[in-house]
């Protein structure tokens, strides 16, 4: 989709929709903003948007903040990454301020603690589901498989900055693939 075609409104509501319909953090909004970037309004592939999500991981923020910054500023400039930004921080902004101040009222009573603790296991579904979606269309080989192998391991036995992952795994990847095409 052209730059030019992609509103600012539009970009600033879809991230707003996004921002209000997630609980638990920048992980538990990976699937519905999947659905909303890729499947619903086509503005970046599948392959795009785990990009984005291994650069968003990298840098400092939120991952899901720093993924529609880059979608955003993809659709409409650095205007567009702005107001993306904003859409999917917004929701957050209002609901937190509104319970904030309630919050403490309540926070003693049984029924919040138990609704926290199902919301909780809730969040850990939906980025167990975002994380099956995503090996499957990341582990696409032996290659693929054998870098996933290693990070996971890593990521279990090693006290890593997930930057450092991300950049190992990308000049395997580099060096996997170039070295499996000179095989051919």
């Amino acid at each position: 989709m052209d730059k030019k075609k992609v509103s600012l409104w539009t970009l600033f509501w879809t991230f707003a929709k996004v921002g209000v319909m997630t609980f638990g953090g920048g992980y538990a909004m990976l699937p519905i903003l999947q659905r909303e970037v890729v499947e619903a309004r086509g503005w970046t592939t599948e392959e795009q948007l785990m990009d984005y999500y291994a650069i968003g991981q990298c840098t400092p923020g939120v991952i899901a903040v720093n993924t529609a910054t880059f979608i955003g500023q993809s659709k409409r400039g650095i205007l567009g990454g702005i107001v993306a930004t904003l859409g999917v921080v917004f929701p957050s902004l209002v609901i937190i301020s509104i319970l904030a101040g309630l919050i403490s009222n309540f926070s003693h009573l049984v029924w919040v603690k138990n609704a926290f603790a199902g919301i909780q296991v809730c969040v850990c579904v939906l980025i167990f589901n975002a994380v099956v979606k995503l090996l499957k269309k990341s582990v696409i080989d032996k290659p693929t498989a054998v870098i996933f192998g290693l990070v996971l391991l890593g990521g279990i036995f090693l006290d890593l900055s997930p930057a450092w992952f991300v950049i190992l795994a990308g000049a395997a990847g580099i060096l996997l693939k170039n070295w499996e095409v000179k095989k051919k």
